[in-house]
């Protein structure tokens, strides 16, 4: 099945089981558990909801069963970190 670009959509698990294109930016991941503060400087329209939501989908325990299929084909499915899928989640977004 051909990947579709879907404009606007910033909700991680949607872009995945929609067939959408993404870049797979997921080794920043662990890049992200190893500094002790973060900040995300970034213009509109680039990406920081999507980030955010690939983050809760990374980390939030209501995932877990989920886990292979959402990240199952991106870099931190295939070298997971320790603390993927073990925190309870309290989301400020919409979806």
């Amino acid at each position: 099945m051909k990947k579709r670009i879907l404009y606007g959509e910033a909700n991680y698990p949607a872009i995945v089981r929609e067939n959408g294109y993404f870049v797979d930016k997921t080794a920043y991941i662990e890049k992200l558990e190893s500094v002790k503060n973060t900040v995300f400087l970034r213009p509109r329209r680039f990406g920081k909801s999507l980030l955010c939501t690939m983050l809760e989908s990374y980390y939030s325990v209501l995932y877990k069963e989920n886990f292979e299929e959402l990240f199952g084909h991106t870099w931190i499915g295939k070298n997971p970190t320790p603390l993927h899928n073990t925190l309870n989640s309290c989301t400020g977004h919409d979806g």
